[in-house]
C-alpha cells in the first residue's frame, strides 16, 4: 500500500468514523465515508488490547497485504478505516482475508 493510500491524520479518521456508515463482523469493525481526492485510502487500527507492538505491526502488515490484494485503490473514490477486533487473532490469515473481503464486498470496493 502507498503512502497516498493511507490515512495519517487524525481528523481523517475522525470524519470516517462520525460521518461515515458502519460495518462489523466478529474480526473487524469498517467505517466507510466517500471522499472527493478520486482515490482510496485505508486507515487502520489496532488496540493495545491486541498485544504489544510486535504483534499489532504484525496485525497492520497483514492487513495492510490483504488490502493490496482486494481493493483496487485508484477506482474507488472512499476513506476506509479499518478497526481490528480480539477475534483477529483466533483465525488464520485465509479466514481472516475471507472476512475482510466479505466486509468489503458488502461496501462496493472489491475487485
Amino acid at each position: 500500500m502507498k503512502v497516498l493510500n493511507r490515512i495519517k491524520a487524525n481528523e481523517d479518521f475522525v470524519r470516517a468514523v462520525r460521518k461515515g456508515k458502519t460495518i462489523k463482523s466478529n474480526a473487524y469493525v469498517i467505517h466507510y465515508f466517500k471522499n472527493e481526492l478520486g482515490l482510496c485510502r485505508i486507515g487502520l487500527s489496532v488496540s493495545k488490547k491486541l498485544g504489544n507492538a510486535v504483534i499489532r505491526n504484525r496485525i497492520k502488515r497483514q492487513v495492510r497485504a490483504m488490502c493490496d490484494s482486494l481493493i483496487d485503490y485508484n477506482v474507488h473514490t472512499c476513506d476506509v478505516v479499518i478497526v481490528v477486533r480480539p477475534d483477529y487473532l483466533t483465525n488464520d490469515f485465509n479466514n481472516n482475508k475471507e472476512t475482510l473481503s466479505n466486509l468489503l464486498s458488502e461496501i462496493g470496493i472489491n475487485k
